[in-house]
């Protein structure tokens, strides 16, 4: 599978989906919150400049306004005060303010004051008492000559106080008040908070949702394992223990109920190969008769022949008759030991087995028919090659010396015939190749059949005994073709106990 056709897993794609979730809320509750911020910000940049403007105009208006050379402190002054206030703040929606002087005590006095635009009857004359603190602050800081400022933020709504000297007035100060409300309204750092508090839930939510997801990723690793401990291709079906994840469970279920109907079949499938290989067996008794009897009859003719001569021919005739008619009672002997062989069944009784000492001996029971024929013959191990195996070391050196004695047939001289074994995955594979001219394509799918030999002097029965041995171990034995010589495998489940 290519790159671009790879896909994350499920578990994955949703951790991630929730990340994005997750960065999405946080930018979105980051982006209220400046927006909150910058914009009560702003309006209260803007409310100072209007409390400011307002100030000096109420300051400016009254000073155009006053007899300089009236009593500051007349009652007229305070009517003119009011007026003054309820003609500019009029014309400022929200705005309050009032007049205020300098006295003994901390307080001071507030001349005048007035709300044209309140939204309540009238206009209100009475100074609020709770922003009263934040006034005389701001009066007291004009109180150096220069107009002030100042503002205090609270949770419904930000109040900013404007003071400036009255011109030409000593003592005399101008006041104006306003209030701005947040611009996400009244509840505005209630919606924050809501959606601070949707962001945690969701965060939350992420990090159960990962440890549900880690859990049942173990579930599913545990599973994965159990079906990938069961090696052993021939032993039974191990049910899968229950993870307790209700959706995992039903898979765990369904694998094991197909565990149970594999293994049931397996047991039918060797009853049925075990009753194939007798019918198999009966069979070929039919085709083995015509063959070993023409087998032997050759033989027996030879040995007539002989006995005849000898009995109308000297002493040494007599004798070079013997030797050739013991000769053809071996070949006779050979032939029926190979069919008694395929008659009966192989029995197969599995022992733990050191496989390479098993191995070197088979070279060295070989090594001096090799010497003599001219012939190099080797053994090569991989290095993963278990140190034990289990299987029927009589049985299977049978079928290996068989192979062996058949390279060495076929090898000419200054060839070489090799030992190989090694082992794949769960399967033990033994072979025994040879440089000599290998076997004609046309005879390969016949070569493990009985009598089929490709040798002036074999029985045809080597073969067909190694391919036998192999079955009984639950493996099989087969030719592997190569461009120069000939290679037979032996292939078995590799059992290490």
């Amino acid at each position: 599978m290519s790159a671009a056709q790879r896909r994350f897993s499920f578990a994955s794609q949703l951790a991630v989906f929730w990340v994005l979730v997750a960065v999405m809320c946080a930018l979105l509750i980051g982006l209220v919150w400046f927006m909150a911020q910058g914009n009560l910000e702003r309006q209260i940049g803007v409310a100072r400049q209007q409390t400011l403007a307002g100030c000096e105009a109420v300051a400016s208006r009254y000073d155009l306004s006053i007899d300089r050379t009236a009593d500051a402190q007349s009652a007229s002054n305070r009517d003119l005060m009011h007026a003054i206030l309820d003609v500019v703040l009029a014309q400022m929606p929200g705005v309050e303010g009032g007049f205020w002087r300098a006295a003994d005590s901390e307080r001071g006095i507030f001349d005048a004051y007035a709300f044209p635009t309140y939204e309540g009857s009238g206009i209100k004359r009475d100074i609020p008492q709770a922003e009263t603190p934040l006034i005389l602050r701001t009066l007291r800081a004009a109180t150096s000559g220069h107009a002030a400022s100042e503002y205090v933020e609270g949770q419904q709504d930000a109040v900013i106080v404007s003071a400036c000297p009255v011109p030409h007035r000593a003592g005399l100060f101008a006041w104006t008040l306003t209030r701005v409300r947040p611009p996400l309204g009244p509840h505005g750092k209630t919606l924050v908070t809501a959606l601070a508090l949707l962001l945690a839930v969701i965060v939350g939510s992420a990090i159960a949702l990962g440890t549900l997801l880690r859990r049942w990723r173990s579930d599913l690793a545990r599973v994965e394992q159990s079906l990938s401990e069961a090696t052993d291709l021939h032993a039974p079906f191990t049910p899968i223990a229950l993870t307790g994840e209700p959706d995992l469970d039903k898979i765990v279920a369904a694998l094991n109920a197909y565990g149970a109907r594999t293994t049931a079949l397996q047991r039918q499938a060797s009853d049925l190969d075990r009753k194939l290989a007798g019918a198999e067996r009966f069979a070929a008794l039919g085709r083995l008769a015509a063959q070993i009897a023409h087998e032997i009859r050759n033989p027996i003719g030879a040995m007539r022949l002989k006995a005849e001569n000898a009995l109308a021919g000297d002493a040494q005739r007599k004798h070079h008759a013997l030797v050739s008619i013991l000769e053809q009672i071996q070949r006779v002997e050979m032939q029926l030991s190979g069919l008694l062989a395929l008659t009966q069944p192989v029995r197969i009784d599995a022992q733990p087995v050191a496989l390479r000492e098993w191995l070197a001996a088979r070279i060295e029971l070989h090594r001096d028919a090799a010497s003599r024929a001219g012939i190099a013959l080797a053994l090569a191990q991989s290095n993963d090659l278990p140190d034990e195996a289990c299987f029927d070391a009589a049985q299977l050196a049978r079928a290996i010396d068989n192979l062996i004695l058949n390279a060495l047939r076929h090898t000419p001289a200054g060839g070489h015939v090799t030992l190989r074994a090694a082992q794949h995955a769960d399967i033990l594979s033994i072979e025994v190749a040879d440089d000599g001219p290998g076997v004609p394509l046309a005879e390969r799918e016949h070569i493990f059949e009985p009598f089929v030999t490709g040798h002036a002097s074999g029985s045809g029965l080597g073969l067909a005994v190694v391919r036998e041995i192999a079955v009984a171990h639950g493996g099989r034995a087969f030719y592997a073709a190569r461009p120069h010589g000939a290679c037979f495998v032996i292939e078995l489940p590799c059992h290490t106990s």
